[in-house]
């Protein structure tokens, strides 16, 4: 598999059992969270790949990723994730 974005894989289950793996594109602590945008792993260059932005939260004393519910929270840490990942691109470009 050729690493499009870079090469940090995850794999996460769903409540129904069912496994996905994940490419991690960027993570982000802000306000005591940590943040993770992550694309489905394995997309070839052609592929469209949808970003997800999913949140770390303690949940019966472990942590689990969720989606952000609050729209306001959710503008905030897409915009400093994309600026992230901007400033990282133009690091590796010099």
């Amino acid at each position: 598999m050729e690493d499009i974005y870079g090469s940090d894989f995850m794999t996460i289950v769903d409540e129904d059992g069912t496994e996905y793996e994940l490419e991690i594109l960027s993570s982000l602590e802000w306000n005591g969270s940590t943040y993770l945008a992550v694309i489905p792993a394995g997309l070839d260059e052609e592929e469209d790949a949808e970003v997800s932005i999913l949140k770390s939260v303690e949940e019966d004393g472990e942590s689990i990723l969720a989606a952000i519910e609050d729209d306001q929270e959710l503008k905030t840490v897409y915009e400093m994730i994309i600026e992230q990942l901007y400033e990282e691109n133009e690091e590796e470009d010099d």
